[in-house]
């Protein structure tokens, strides 16, 4: 087993998560099993940089880190990463939400009256 890499210095506990519970996320990089993921050997690729997710955990590590475990519904699995190996995907405000939502029901509406 590896070696465990620390980046010396770096405390995100000190900040608030990066991201929060069901965001949907892209991996940055290729994630290999470290020997953690059972049922695969280690060195196996987890992950594939580009892959989406969503976030359905928020835990610790060496009291220093985040890890957020993410649910990569397509592969069938859920894999803990760090914050800097994602990206944040789809973000849109709730003021463009509720536009979009006001937006739909009109449509809804003036359709079902000419129809």
């Amino acid at each position: 087993m590896g070696d465990i890499v620390r980046d010396s210095g770096v405390v995100e506990l000190v900040n608030p998560p990066k991201f929060e519970y069901g965001q949907k996320v892209r991996s940055k990089k290729y994630v290999r099993n470290d020997g953690t993921f059972p049922g695969r050997e280690v060195g196996d690729i987890l992950v594939s940089k580009g892959d989406v997710g969503y976030v359905t955990s928020i835990g610790t590590f060496l009291q220093q880190f985040y890890i957020y475990g993410i649910d990569f519904y397509e592969l069938g699995y859920r894999v803990g990463m760090r914050g800097k190996e994602l990206e944040l995907l789809d973000v849109i405000s709730e003021e463009e939400f509720d536009e979009e939502e006001s937006t739909e029901e009109e449509t809804l509406v003036q359709e079902s009256h000419h129809g």
